[in-house]
């Protein structure tokens, strides 16, 4: 049945599909439509604009108009088959190998010294740069990836490579704009990679508090573009964190579309 109350509004000219009002909606009724967040079910949505506080365009606020009464029952069905949703989805009878379980022996000296050399430079030297230098001082072809898979949807908490490790959060545009990645930041660190525009925000802040609580993780550090919908993956790890009931040195590192830093901060 309608009633009049009060209920959230977006403005679709102002909205840029960042999906940070997603993390401050508990009852799950705001959702990433053809790149707008919406409201997809009135009786859904409390009215109480919690989620404002997360947008960083100012496009929501709480409007009074005729819609469907908030309903208890339907936000628990709903978060319920979202949650009953979840496994499936991720299952994989078959023995998917990106579900498989490698930590990588670090190379030798001699290993390292027989590496194929690569594109020289510092770090951040993005596109327009000078051309390729052979036999530079700083390999940038040599991997420093310690452990498959990378993806957070498929790394479990119980992860031994994440046991007390120095753990690198990337967003997934990050190691095609940012050249030396693995050089500057991906050495000697477990790293996990994801879109937090694309996939479930509730899930990556679920996986990470997990892992802050089991996994003895030592600091954390994200890797995100200058682009507003990378904005949400730093603050999904931070409320990992405070689910987690740990205190934890946090970086933040911002790389601009044309690979180099624009920001390095530590967070409190």
């Amino acid at each position: 049945m309608k009633i009049k109350r009060k209920i959230i509004e977006i403005d679709e000219a102002k909205c840029d599909g960042c999906g940070q009002c997603i993390l401050g909606c508990a009852e799950g009724a705001l959702e990433i439509v053809d790149g707008k967040a919406k409201v997809i079910s009135d009786d859904l949505c409390d009215g109480l604009g919690a989620c404002i506080g997360e947008c960083p365009q100012d496009a929501l606020e709480i409007i009074e108009r005729e819609a469907e009464a908030f309903d208890e029952a339907a936000v628990e069905a709903h978060l319920a088959s979202q949650q009953a949703a979840k496994p499936a989805s991720e299952s994989q009878p078959c023995g998917c190998p990106s579900a498989q379980l490698q930590t990588f022996v670090p190379q030798g000296a001699c290993q390292q010294a027989n590496q194929p050399t690569a594109f020289g430079g510092a770090a951040g030297s993005g596109p327009g740069s000078a051309a390729p230098v052979v036999g530079a001082a700083t390999k940038a072809g040599a991997s420093a990836l310690s452990h498959w898979p990378i993806q957070v949807r498929l790394i479990p908490p119980t992860a031994p490579f994440l046991r007390g490790a120095d753990l690198l959060v990337v967003a997934d545009c990050v190691p095609v704009a940012f050249p030396t990645l693995h050089r500057d930041f991906l050495a000697g660190k477990a790293v996990m990679v994801g879109c937090p525009k694309f996939d479930d925000a509730q899930e990556y802040i679920q996986k990470f508090s997990d892992i802050f609580h089991h996994a003895g993780i030592r600091s954390v550090t994200v890797v995100v573009m200058e682009v507003p919908c990378c904005s949400g993956l730093p603050t999904m790890v931070k409320k990992g964190i405070a689910k987690a009931g740990v205190n934890l040195p946090l970086s933040e590192v911002i790389i601009s579309t044309r690979g180099q830093i624009l920001e390095e901060r530590k967070v409190a």
